[in-house]
């Protein structure tokens, strides 16, 4: 079946700035979604779009100039992000082999990931020959077109590489960090998220804004130094399941785990 050219323009979603929202309208200026938006999607004046203001807020704007340099809409409808997860959770990802890093951060974006933070461990095979910062725009290209396929209100940022020990001491400031370990055998992630449920709920606190931690090793998992590491640090050691996931795989798994226990 052919479908019209001019069928899904409403799913369209765009991201701007706060400062590009005014009371009554919304001015996009960004040159590779006017061509988008001109080019690809053909939209003209009376199309209309969703748009996020990559904080809080989503609109529902109808088009009412499009130029070469900016697009100026109309807002017609204002809600509060309705898909982005209450707790905020940051993916701490051994960097892997090939191209498998895109897949991860793609199917993370979906799962809902707050960020992505790519890191090299002690078994990581992968060398920064000077090419890093050309892989890391990549990755965050990718997210970015992730995210607008499944209509997220935020676009998760994939930060610069770190090392363990810049990872080490960061994980203060979250609320719960979580290792999958595949030496693990008692304490399941399940586990781990009731404790964390039951804790929040004891201390009056909501989990909404909560921020959570999960470590992925790569392809050779985790040195004993470095679950040690995690663990002085606060963190949780738990397992995934019975079987031992890809690096590829746990990250995601993990999250969806998050999302049924916590969310859902």
């Amino acid at each position: 079946m052919v479908r019209n050219s001019r069928e899904g323009i409403g799913m369209s979603r765009f991201f701007v700035a706060p400062e590009d929202i005014g009371a009554r309208t919304i001015e996009i200026t960004d040159k590779g979604d006017l061509h988008h938006m001109r080019k690809v999607l053909r939209m003209k004046p009376g199309d209309e779009v969703d748009v996020s203001d990559s904080d809080r807020f989503e609109y529902r704007a109808r088009i009412e100039t499009l130029e070469a340099d900016s697009a100026l809409l109309t807002i017609l409808d204002k809600q509060a992000f309705a898909r982005e997860p209450e707790t905020k959770v940051t993916l701490f990802q051994g960097i892997p082999k090939q191209g498998k890093m895109e897949a991860i951060v793609q199917k993370c974006v979906e799962l809902g990931v707050y960020e992505i933070v790519p890191v090299f461990m002690e078994r990581t095979v992968v060398v920064d020959k000077g090419k890093m910062g050309r892989k890391t725009e990549r990755w965050q290209k990718v997210a970015s077109e992730a995210v607008k396929q499944c209509r997220r209100g935020i676009i998760p940022q994939v930060r610069e590489p770190q090392v363990m020990k810049e990872v080490i001491g960061e994980l203060g400031t979250f609320d719960l960090v979580i290792i999958p370990y595949e030496n693990e055998e008692k304490t399941t992630i399940k586990q781990v998220l009731k404790e964390f449920v039951r804790g929040s709920a004891s201390s009056e606190e909501h989990l909404s804004g909560k921020r959570i931690a999960v470590i992925i090793g790569p392809e050779g998992g985790f040195s004993d130094d470095e679950v040690d590491s995690v663990l002085a640090a606060g963190g949780h050691s738990a397992t995934l399941g019975r079987t031992t996931l890809r690096t590829e795989t746990a990250g995601p798994a993990a999250l969806a785990m998050i999302n049924y226990e916590l969310e859902l």
